[in-house]
């Protein structure tokens, strides 16, 4: 373990030591298994926003689960005491969601929501910054202005992070490759950023998951858990969150070694139950912002990707809901989260 890793692990330690009279034990050896707002989406769809964030709480719990990634829907004391509250009466860990600043003017609120989310009970927040890169830009040139707001954005909110002794786990969203993520990660080098890691998304980059893993892991603050199944389409391949343990993602190593770096690393569940992604890296759109050596993907990148969609056919069809009633929808989602919580504990070590 080199330093910045020793450092990132004490972080994790002391911030969970901080909370950590609000707890009860773990079995010994077992992983936290939380879930993630996306998880949920479906269900959500019939909760009033201003109750989403303690439905997320509340649904996880009658899950089993003991953790939850949700969000601070308000800086009100009431509101702050009635989530702690609720997290430690169910002995939950909790991540939580909130704007981040993009100029100095935000800075000031976001010091409030800070403190409100650290009063509420959380040991990290999470941000997802991106959209999908090959949706979102047409070109280069704004895929480079948007990853240097990012950057700055981060600028302005490290500091208020750093008083405040709140972690931010940002997510790789689709939005950049592990190489450029984890660059970002060195040159920023504070305690008190690091990466959601999520176990999936990259391969819409064509990067296979051993090297997200490889470059993004050294960062990790907590996780979103999740399996991928992808199959070739016209333009490309498609990508889909399908049940753990039934796609390409070697889950068990993965946790194994994150959960070395740190015991006490929270693994929301993001089995999102939707469609599959398409991925059209046939298409002149998708390879719109890697058009110069700086953003250039190798070629064997790309052939090893292909290689891992060639070799591994779904086990069974890839996920469909669009075309379901509301109520199958919603059946689907409550079957697919269930398989994965009964693999992760039946063979991930998860209590």
């Amino acid at each position: 373990m080199n330093r910045r890793e020793l450092l990132s692990a004490a972080g994790a330690a002391s911030a969970f030591l901080a909370l950590r009279p609000a707890f009860a034990d773990m079995p010994e050896g077992k992983g936290r298994l939380g879930g993630s707002p996306t998880c949920f989406a479906v269900r959500m769809r019939s909760v009033p926003r201003a109750d989403r964030a303690m439905a997320i709480i509340e649904h996880c719990h009658q899950l089993g689960l003991t953790g939850a990634e949700s969000f601070l829907t308000s800086t009100d004391p009431e509101a702050v005491k009635a989530m702690r509250q609720k997290v430690e009466a169910y002995n939950m860990l909790i991540v939580l969601n909130t704007r981040l600043p993009k100029e100095e003017s935000d800075v000031s609120s976001f010091d409030a929501a800070v403190a409100a989310c650290k009063e509420a009970g959380a040991i990290a927040l999470h941000a997802a910054m991106t959209q999908r890169r090959y949706e979102q830009f047409d070109s280069l040139e704004e895929f480079k202005t948007n990853f240097a707001q990012c950057q700055r954005t981060i600028a302005l909110a490290e500091p208020v992070l750093r008083k405040h002794k709140m972690r931010l786990a940002i997510e790789n969203h689709k939005g950049w490759r592990a190489s450029e993520q984890a660059a970002w990660m060195k040159r920023l080098g504070s305690e008190w950023v690091g990466v959601c890691f999520d176990f999936g998304n990259n391969i819409s980059l064509c990067e296979t998951p051993r090297e997200t893993f490889e470059l993004l892991s050294p960062y990790a603050i907590f996780c979103h858990l999740k399996d991928m199944g992808v199959e070739e389409y016209q333009d490309g391949f498609l990508l889909s969150e399908v049940p753990l343990g039934e796609g390409v993602i070697d889950l068990k190593r993965r946790v194994e070694i994150l959960r070395a770096k740190d015991p006490n690393m929270l693994f929301c569940l993001e089995m999102i139950t939707r469609d599959p992604l398409k991925i059209p890296v046939f298409t002149d759109k998708y390879w719109a912002t890697f058009s110069d050596p700086s953003t250039e993907i190798p070629g064997r990148d790309v052939a090893m990707t292909w290689g891992l969609v060639h070799r591994n056919p779904p086990k069974e069809p890839l996920p469909q809901i669009s075309k379901l009633a509301p109520a199958g929808q919603l059946q689907a989602e409550d079957q697919y989260n269930r398989r994965c919580i009964d693999y992760a504990r039946a063979n991930l070590n998860f209590s």
